[in-house]
């Protein structure tokens, strides 16, 4: 290819994504706007003024390179050409939306109206007789596609993850969590404005029976005691270490046991029907700061969620 016919493609590939940069997006707005107001057939109205008026002004952007685009020849080839490009740039649009809902970062307002027109370009170059036009045609495709379904999702997802994280992390103070006793694992978790609730359920869940719940709040009270008036058949006391331990007896000569302890500066209740006290001890003696490994995982399992 000559300077002056390359100079003459590169102006014809930059006058269809400036035309089709300006054309689409005001297209797209003023068919949005249409379909809010509710008139379906005003939004049809729309697509059979607009289109016809978007190949044209695509046809016209067209004449200049006549001389190196053998199908923008004549009036009718080009008009023939222009229903082309728009067909297989829109389907590259269709795409970058679809990518764009799923989240996929494509820049600023202002970025992504000019991307509007690369789809066109690259569709108009494939008509270029041209090896090296060509290449870079399939080059910026492929491009456009590992981004747009591979690269950016991956991106997005570890955007969501990180903002999640982030949300989770609002409270550091409360995110303590005990080493699930034996046989047991985390089931569920919830982390609320103001506490953090972890339930522990048998590995075996449905074959074996068990439940252990796990609270980390800020303190109730300036100092531990127990609740009054205590209700009936139910025991409180509070040892020298600022430690509560309620037990209610229910029928059937069950107890639920309650243990309470001061943390750093948070409360961290636990509570079982199940597990004795020192089973309940062990579970509080293992708190520790909830790792960024501990929170993807259960993250992962979907076994935590945000609370209100």
């Amino acid at each position: 290819m000559t300077s002056g016919r390359g100079a003459l493609t590169a102006l014809h590939l930059f006058l269809v994504w400036v035309t089709m940069a300006a054309a689409m997006p005001a297209l797209g707005f003023e068919l949005v706007v249409t379909a809010w107001g509710g008139s379906a057939g005003a939004a049809v109205l729309v697509l059979a003024l607009g289109v016809p008026l978007t190949v044209g002004l695509l046809a016209i952007a067209g004449i200049p390179a006549r001389a190196v685009v053998p199908l923008c020849g004549s009036v009718r080839q080009r008009l023939g050409w222009a229903a082309l490009v728009f067909v297989l740039g829109t389907l590259g649009v269709l795409a970058g939306l679809a990518a764009y809902g799923g989240d996929v970062d494509l820049g600023s307002a202002s970025t992504r109206v000019a991307l509007t027109g690369v789809p066109y370009a690259v569709a108009a170059a494939f008509f270029v007789p041209n090896r090296w036009v060509r290449l870079g045609a399939v080059a910026a495709l492929v491009a456009g596609v590992a981004y747009g379904g591979f690269v950016g999702p991956v991106q997005a997802q570890q955007g969501r993850q990180v903002a999640e994280i982030a949300r989770y992390h609002e409270h550091p103070e409360l995110l303590y969590l005990g080493a699930a006793p034996p046989g047991m694992r985390v089931s569920r978790a919830v982390v609320g404005p103001a506490y953090f609730g972890v339930e522990y359920h048998p590995v075996r869940e449905g074959y074996e029976l068990g439940y252990v719940g796990l609270v980390v709040r800020s303190p109730l009270t300036q100092t531990p005691r127990c609740p009054e008036p205590v209700g009936k058949g139910v025991t409180c006391t509070v040892d020298v270490h600022g430690e509560t331990r309620m037990i209610r007896r229910l029928p059937g000569g069950t107890r639920d046991i309650t243990l309470t302890r001061r943390y750093h500066d948070a409360e961290v209740e636990v509570t079982s029907k199940s597990l004795g006290e020192p089973g309940l001890r062990r579970l509080l003696n293992t708190l520790h700061p909830l790792s960024n490994a501990e929170l993807e995982s259960m993250m992962r399992e979907k076994v935590i969620a945000q609370g209100y």
